[in-house]
């Protein structure tokens, strides 16, 4: 393993040999194989080790065993205790993102104090795989499906040329020894799921799954690169700045395939919902004048171009609202109070339309209040096809300055709550739900 371990850091360009290499270690059999092959390898590394205080005796004895780990390899030991429980409170996050966020955070604190000049982490082939299943279940372009890249600023992953077998086959002939995450067993959390229990039946119908998997991710990647340079080629051709406004010309977008994709990534930079683009190649064919909003920037259906322009709050009088994870209370354009319920399990739910009750851990800060626009789709409460926004106001008979007065709540370029009357679906209280986020308009 130690030989295409090189080779893959030289195909890869990952590193070269004089530089410094920070090695992300938790103690599990992954992080100590890329320990050992470091080491065999004569490369010039440092451990780092995060006690999240998660587990008890545990996670002390995962510490112990890193620091005794960076003694017998010979090299610099850095350790961090973290409070994530508080953390995740503190910030209004689930455990997990608490987690990853004071990792990183702390791992590029280290990285400046010490001049190292990456950080590696032990994802493997098998993580590469599982990583591709999440971002296709959760709905995801091209760029989704290429999984974890070898490398990302200065982050490497010199691990992903090996699957999980050959790991363990190395760390048994070598006879390493390494610690068990008892975590690793719950399928509480989705990646633990798959791992458990779904991938074992591709494997089982396919035994060499694996491989397959990993040669389809790279012809993925690879077609990434052409689907890339082509969108590229294509903007370059529809796409003109003119001051501070951009120009789509209508006449050379309609002679393109497939135009509603080209639009979707010529607008990417614009922050225009996806479910909005069908609406605007709609009306390419419909007379000038339609206006459609981002909660950025205002598209106008002209007669030669569709032109963009970004909103200002001189220019609007619907400015764009932006919640924080740690908000606790707004008072424009509408009184609301924020805060988060650790327990679920016993917090007894009152209907009220003035109160929104949430899954925390479905939600992406900062949220946004903003107007409705043209083309805004939800997932009406208990519903699982999605509806138009003007067909839900008619629906609920709304005048005209009722529909004036709505205000969204938002999550991304998904909507979250129809404020004072209807939530999203996606977003809705379940049985799984650990942490509730609970909105009250006064």
């Amino acid at each position: 393993m130690l030989r295409p371990f090189k080779l893959y850091i030289a195909q890869q360009k990952l590193f070269s040999r004089k530089d410094k290499i920070l090695l992300a270690v938790s103690g599990g059999i992954d992080s100590i194989v890329m320990c050992e092959l470091f080491y065999q390898a004569k490369l010039n590394f440092g451990i780092a080790h995060c006690n999240f205080c998660l587990r008890g005796d545990e996670s002390e004895g995962d510490e112990l065993f890193v620091k005794e780990l960076a003694a017998k390899y010979n090299v610099p030991f850095h350790y961090v205790k973290f409070n994530t429980n508080e953390t995740a409170h503190q910030e209004g996050i689930s455990i997990q993102m608490a987690a990853r966020q004071l990792r990183y955070d702390w791992f590029e604190a280290l990285l400046k104090e010490h001049q190292y000049l990456y950080i590696a982490t032990a994802h493997h082939q098998n993580d590469q795989t599982e990583t591709f299943f999440i971002n296709l279940l959760r709905g995801t372009g091209i760029a989704g499906l290429h999984g974890i890249l070898p490398k990302q600023h200065n982050i490497i992953r010199p691990l992903l040329f090996a699957g999980r077998d050959e790991i363990v086959n190395y760390a048994t002939a070598n006879k390493l020894t390494y610690r068990e995450d008892s975590s690793n067993a719950s399928n509480k959390y989705q990646r633990n799921l798959l791992r458990n229990q779904i991938m074992p039946l591709f494997r089982e119908m396919k035994p060499d799954f694996d491989n397959t998997m990993s040669e389809n991710i790279v012809r993925i990647s690879e077609a990434e690169i052409i689907f890339n340079e082509m969108i590229d080629q294509k903007r370059k051709m529809a796409v003109k700045e003119e001051n501070d406004v951009t120009l789509i010309s209508i006449a050379v977008l309609k002679e393109f395939n497939a135009v509603g994709t080209y639009l979707y990534h010529f607008l990417l930079p614009f922050n225009f919902n996806s479910d909005i683009i069908p609406d605007i190649v709609k009306s390419l064919d419909d007379i000038p004048g339609k206006l459609f909003y981002s909660p950025t920037h205002r598209l106008v259906r002209d007669r030669e171009y569709l032109i963009i322009n970004k909103i200002t709050e001189a220019e609007t009088d619907c400015p764009l609202v932006y919640i924080k994870e740690n908000t606790a209370q707004i008072c424009l354009p509408l009184v609301m109070n924020f805060n988060t319920i650790s327990d679920a399990r016993v917090f007894k739910i009152i209907a009220d339309n003035k109160v929104a009750y949430l899954d925390y851990d479905q939600l992406k800060f900062p949220l946004i209040i903003r107007k409705w626009t043209v083309g805004d789709h939800f997932y009406p409460f208990g519903m699982e096809n999605k509806k138009k926004l003007s067909d839900f106001f008619i629906n609920q008979k709304l005048s005209l300055n009722q529909k004036e007065n709505t205000w969204l709540l938002c999550s991304g370029n998904d909507i979250v709550w129809i404020i004072g009357m209807r939530i999203d679906n996606r977003f809705r209280i379940t049985t799984k739900t650990k942490t509730i986020y609970k909105i009250e308009l006064s």
